[in-house]
């Protein structure tokens, strides 16, 4: 499976680097073949400058990378780039072809900016609930949860609960058992929802 992993300038590092590590970690505990190949997008294909001055170079951008089957999109200073049509344009694209949409932390804006017709139970960051339901009234906003499935879309709190959020994905994915492994190999204590 093709997992997408959406960055942009300032985004939160953990929110795209813990689920990264999250899904290239069971290429290296599976006898089959990996399951899922990972990789990272942005809008062009040149250096990203993430929170605090990381710098990364993503995989592909969005107008040439291979097709998708999950798309993870990473929170971060997202107030300006929610304006850039192109990006929401891409992320509206692809909420027709993919077959899960995560979001970490803030990405959920993104995807409530994306796609107006979004209405379901989401979460994210902590600080950032009271933003979110009051710019997008539809949305029903949960908190104290470490993560919301509805099906298709599946978003996290903030940071840390984008790498729990990712082991879950890798259980319904795949199974329960490989995403214990995976938060093992990665010393991981996963925080599941109760």
């Amino acid at each position: 499976m093709n997992i997408g992993i959406f960055i942009y300038n300032e985004a939160e590092v953990l929110d795209f680097s813990g689920p990264f590590e999250v899904f290239s970690t069971p290429s290296r505990l599976c006898d089959e073949t990996a399951p899922f190949k990972v990789f990272l997008i942005s809008e062009h294909n040149t250096v990203v400058t993430a929170r605090a001055g990381y710098k990364v170079l993503p995989d592909y951008s969005t107008e040439e990378h291979p097709p998708l089957d999950v798309l993870i999109i990473s929170g971060g200073v997202h107030a300006s780039e929610m304006k850039n049509k192109v990006v929401t344009d891409w992320i509206k694209g692809q909420s027709h072809s993919v077959k899960i949409i995560a979001t970490v932390c803030t990405g959920i804006f993104f995807l409530a900016q994306a796609v107006q017709s979004l209405s379901c139970k989401v979460t994210t960051h902590w600080e950032d609930i009271p933003d979110l339901r009051k710019m997008f009234s539809r949305l029903t906003v949960v908190d104290s949860v470490r993560w919301v499935d509805e099906g298709n879309i599946v978003s996290s709190g903030g940071i840390s609960a984008g790498i729990d959020m990712s082991l879950y994905l890798v259980s319904r994915l795949h199974s329960e058992d490989l995403a214990a492994k995976t938060a093992h190999q990665m010393e991981f204590a996963w925080t599941r929802n109760t």
